[in-house]
């Protein structure tokens, strides 16, 4: 019941351009954020651009997707008793040196044939990484059966406390958008995150929601973030520099903006394609408005998605204000939440979340959430509706339809959280409409 296909080479990305600095420090300031301005305008004209060139790639194993061509006509569910068909999610897995590991881990425990990943190792990682990376996947069969795990091969670099962040996400989210027309939400994944639920409790809750839903934390207070962050100027090196060098802060402040108004949130979201493309092909100036804006700003990532969101009339009343995240700090003004621990379990269980964030590198309580939640063995994929394989170590080695789907507890608990924040009184006064 499976089919096994040619590896698929890793798909490269173009390099950012590089320039050099004069010795001169206040004509090299002005410069430099030139440069970060254009080198933005520089991704989104590759965002936007037609592909030159498209890899040929055969059809995915037809026992996964059944239904999903028949004579190239669309077969669809036409049960109305029945589960509405499951949705598709697209995953940026991104991490640095030394995470190649916790990547394959992430990818393994979120794994589903019906979404897409795109894996992403940036510049501190040395080529080795990415190629033994690639290898990795390329090993995996259901991987190459359902062709939907893709590494990028030619890096970016992605500072956490720049904007290079910023372009990094939108330029993996152009890459996925580019490799399939299916997928339905985007979720931008760390190395140092993990599921709390399965895919099939997470699709299963997906499919009964209209799929313009965008779940992200927003505030419209600034606090202390105005004098820390938002007047503060920087320069990314991530934009325009191919090594990794110290971040150059400028002594100069400047104005918040009147032409709209600024929001804050966490880094982590998950929204809709149709907002995506919104960021990306340029239907609207003000999402590239903002990234000049921001591209040199401190910790601007945070910022960037839900100002976006909520200054626009067609989306400003799509956003849930929760990004389904565990996660706990030390104090409100952190800029990183603290590392999770085996105390910790309970409270992320019992919160709802989807995914949570921060782990250590193979922390035992990541093995207590493959054992008692997601039913994941070392090494192995999560077993979902689409492993029908004898039981134990092998459910996952013969596969059927993508489309059939097991939820377990975890959908009920994210069945509670979800319908907790849609309520209508918090989901009403939780909007972010302005104007």
């Amino acid at each position: 019941m499976q089919n096994s296909h040619s590896p698929q080479p890793p798909l490269p990305i173009l390099p950012i351009n590089t320039i050099s600095t004069p010795k001169d420090s206040k004509t090299a300031l002005y410069i430099i954020l030139a440069a970060s301005l254009l080198s933005l305008f520089f991704f989104f004209s590759l965002s936007s651009s037609p592909s030159p060139t498209s890899p040929t790639l055969t059809r995915p194993d037809p026992f996964l997707f059944p239904h999903r061509q028949i004579n190239n006509v669309l077969v669809t569910n036409t049960d109305p008793s029945s589960d509405p068909t499951p949705p598709s999610i697209a995953y940026l897995i991104s991490g640095s040196a030394g995470d190649s590991g916790r990547i394959l881990r992430l990818l393994f425990a979120s794994y589903h044939p019906r979404n897409h990943y795109l894996l992403h190792l940036d510049l501190t990682a040395p080529q080795t990484d990415r190629d033994a990376l690639a290898l990795a996947v390329q090993s995996v069969s259901i991987f190459k059966a359902a062709q939907n795990v893709d590494v990028i091969g030619k890096a970016d670099f992605a500072y956490t406390k720049g904007s290079s962040i910023i372009s990094s996400t939108l330029h993996g989210a152009s890459i996925l958008l580019r490799l399939s027309q299916n997928w339905d939400w985007f979720v931008n994944l760390n190395a140092a995150d993990y599921p709390l639920v399965t895919q099939d409790d997470l699709l299963h809750i997906l499919s009964f929601l209209p799929k313009h839903l965008n779940f992200l934390n927003h505030s419209s207070y600034i606090g202390w973030r105005e004098f820390r962050r938002l007047r503060t100027i920087i320069v990314d090196p991530g934009l325009y520099l191919s090594e990794k060098t110290a971040m150059f802060y400028a002594t100069q402040k400047r104005e918040l903006p009147n032409a709209f108004q600024l929001f804050t949130g966490s880094s982590f979201s998950i929204l809709s394609r149709n907002f995506i493309e919104f960021c990306i092909l340029g239907t609207d100036n003000f999402p590239r408005t903002l990234l000049m804006y921001l591209s040199n700003t401190p910790s601007s990532f945070s910022n960037y998605f839900p100002t976006v969101l909520c200054n626009s009339h067609k989306y400003n009343r799509t956003v849930i204000n929760h990004n389904l995240l565990y996660a706990t700090f030390d104090k409100p003004s952190n800029e990183e939440p603290r590392l999770l621990s085996s105390n910790d379990y309970e409270a992320m269980i019992q919160s709802g979340a989807a995914f949570a964030t921060r782990f250590q590198l193979d922390d035992p309580v990541l093995d207590r959430i493959d054992q008692e939640i997601l039913g994941r063995s070392s090494g192995s994929i999560v077993p979902g509706g689409w492993c029908v394989g004898e039981s134990g170590n092998h459910t996952c080695s013969v596969w059927g339809d993508a489309s059939v789907l097991r939820p377990g507890l975890g959908a009920r608990r994210l069945e509670k959280r979800i319908v907790e924040s849609l309520s209508n009184g918090t989901y009403q006064s939780h909007q972010c409409i302005v104007g």
